[in-house]
């Protein structure tokens, strides 16, 4: 029996082995792309791609080459960087069954989060996008905007009971991270996940907070997941990773057991209110008008061809809270860092804020909230040149062709107008290299400049096509697995900043010249390039009353 299980043991490290390693065997089409030498034979382009510090390797792609890039990974994979508009446009929407999520990346999905959106492919992934579309549409955003604007004024009241009416220094990132999860408590869960006037502690929350960092620090390694996925049953892996003697694996572990342990309880709660009839649901946190809810009803009322099982429905919850979380919130900081810089930008905003209010309300409703043309520009501007998720993966899944916009000179010195690729190429779209394209955008590409969405784009833009579904930019994918959510977390961002701007003034703190914005899963400003804790740091001013000042 021993010399048995020595024998599969060798089999399987000899087969993980060969997988590793094959790459450096196998001539690829992608050898001919011009790209950054490899620093490293066995770890690539990695240190660069994944450092916290690595915007300037990123930038250099997008501005020395030529919309396709040949990178290194680890153990010789090569990795195709695309950020050509045909190219993108074939990948994501014209040839999208040739390209999915890579395998890897499924179940680290599904290892952290569940099987959710982003942890499902083909027609599983289709179907849950066709039941969660209608509580992503402007209907449903219009109805939560009142709970929305609930939560962004106690944000507001905790602000101002922390500062009185002095000028105070503020972790400006701790309450937008506090807040933008409890919009999504409300607004996707539907009860609360921080009271936000005093720090009550929630496990779902804490958890879910703590993920993405944790997995960021694996991040060299996340492709092993497709391979490490085959050996044994998921009891085995299971023990297996309770052995390794490796801090962050336990932590994933532990954050892992507590998200899955919590996301299953609150979903039976949300399924008991539902089966005791409305008067219960109205009663709870989201007034039953949160996503959850709706996706619960849709479920119970589908046939049983459409029915999402529950491990779905769990790994939806988390998913929720994980991509609406840190992306909103520094999204928002960077907004502010911004305009703690120029001046104007705030005082603009300010005076469209207090003259819609004025004619509206305190609360802006939805419509006339999301057409606020200055507020619309500062956020567009934002998620053009700061998108905070820097990474985007595909696959190809079966031999295909690639297209190209314009011919590029491959390192042979032959004309190349089309890529082959074979299956199972690694794809990095590079929507941060056409965000900031000076081709595409102009000169005044790198500058953030609100006022260039207050009039037409240039030709260069609209004649693109680019697959993303947000102002020709790239920040939220595009195709069939774009963010679903990325109304959503427009919504956020205008009316945190609807409820903030117009009651302080915002000034750059002491601490700005030692913040740093870190490259990451979810980019994270720190103070100083050692530290691993989010902080942002503004001064606040309380103003009086309807001030444009």
């Amino acid at each position: 029996m021993h010399s048995v299980i020595i024998a599969v043991f060798t089999a399987g490290a000899g087969w993980l082995l060969w997988k590793l390693l094959s790459d450096f065997f196998v001539r690829s089409p992608i050898d001919n792309i011009p790209g950054p030498p490899s620093p490293s034979l066995l770890r690539g382009h990695i240190n660069q791609i994944y450092h916290r510090d690595g915007w300037r390797f990123i930038d250099m792609l997008g501005t020395r080459y030529n919309k396709v890039v040949k990178l290194n990974g680890l153990f010789g994979r090569r990795i195709l960087y695309v950020f050509d508009p045909v190219a993108l446009q074939q990948i994501l929407i014209k040839d999208m069954d040739s390209y999915d999520a890579p395998e890897w990346f499924l179940e680290m999905s599904n290892l952290t989060v569940g099987r959710g959106l982003t942890g499902v492919r083909g027609e599983q992934h289709r179907k849950q996008r066709k039941m969660l579309n209608p509580v992503f549409s402007p209907q449903h955003l219009r109805s939560i905007t009142p709970i929305f604007f609930n939560v962004a004024h106690k944000m507001c009241d905790g602000i101002e009971a922390q500062i009185g009416e002095s000028v105070e220094t503020v972790n400006v990132i701790n309450w937008f991270s506090r807040t933008a999860l409890e919009l999504i408590g409300q607004g996707g869960l539907g009860y609360s996940l921080d009271s936000l006037d005093k720090p009550v502690a929630n496990a779902l929350g804490d958890a879910l907070r703590e993920l993405l960092p944790a997995a960021f620090e694996i991040s060299e390694v996340q492709f092993l997941f497709k391979h490490l996925n085959k050996l044994g049953s998921p009891p085995f892996r299971g023990a297996l990773a309770a052995l390794l003697p490796m801090p962050t694996i336990q932590k994933l572990r532990e954050l892992i057991d507590i998200i899955e342990v919590e996301s299953k309880a609150n979903l039976a709660d949300k399924r008991t209110a539902l089966q005791a009839g409305d008067d219960v649901v109205v009663r709870q946190v989201g007034e039953g008008k949160d996503i959850m809810s709706i996706l619960l009803r849709a479920n119970m009322a589908a046939s049983e061809e459409d029915k999402l099982p529950e491990n779905e429905l769990v790994g939806q919850m988390s998913l929720m809270v994980l991509a609406g979380t840190d992306t909103t919130s520094n999204s928002l900081t960077m907004l502010l860092d911004i305009m703690t810089q120029r001046s104007e930008f705030q005082d603009k905003l300010r005076a469209e804020l207090v003259e819609a209010q004025a004619q509206y309300g305190t609360d802006i409703p939805f419509d006339q909230l999301m057409n606020l043309p200055y507020m619309d520009a500062l956020c567009r501007e934002t998620l053009r040149l700061h998108p905070p998720a820097t990474y985007i993966y595909r696959d190809s899944v079966k031999d295909t062709v690639l297209p190209l916009s314009e011919p590029i000179i491959g390192n042979d010195g032959s004309i190349i107008k089309e890529i082959p690729l074979p299956a199972e190429t690694s794809i990095m779209i590079g929507g941060r290299a056409w965000n900031l394209s000076r081709e595409v955008w102009g000169p005044d590409a790198l500058e953030f400049n609100p006022d260039r969405w207050l009039s037409p784009l240039p030709s260069n833009v609209t004649d693109a096509h680019i697959p993303g579904p947000y102002s020709h930019i790239m920040t939220f994918g595009g195709g069939g697995r774009a963010c679903i959510g990325f109304k959503f977390a427009e919504l956020e961002m205008k009316v945190v900043l609807a409820a903030m701007i117009p009651k302080f003034k915002v000034y750059t703190s002491d601490y700005r010249d030692d913040i740093v914005w870190n490259l990451s899963n979810v980019m994270n400003p720190t103070v100083g390039k050692e530290s691993m804790k989010p902080e942002f740091y503004v001064k606040l001013e309380r103003l009086k009353e309807n001030t444009k000042a």
